[in-house]
């Protein structure tokens, strides 16, 4: 039981720490463009291929 004294601030310290980097990525709009890079895939106009 004394157990629960240690591991429940180090869950709440670890939730806020990953809700702090996920506010993170929003704020640095990482999440902006999800459609671009699906369609960009099927583009050829940078072909890593070498050339002949």
């Amino acid at each position: 039981m004394n157990v629960l004294i240690v591991l429940i601030p180090v869950s709440l310290g670890l939730g806020l720490l990953g809700l702090a980097g996920f506010l993170w990525t929003l704020k640095a709009r990482q999440f902006d463009d999800p459609e671009g890079d699906a369609s960009r895939i099927l583009q050829d106009d940078w072909d890593d291929r070498p050339a002949p």
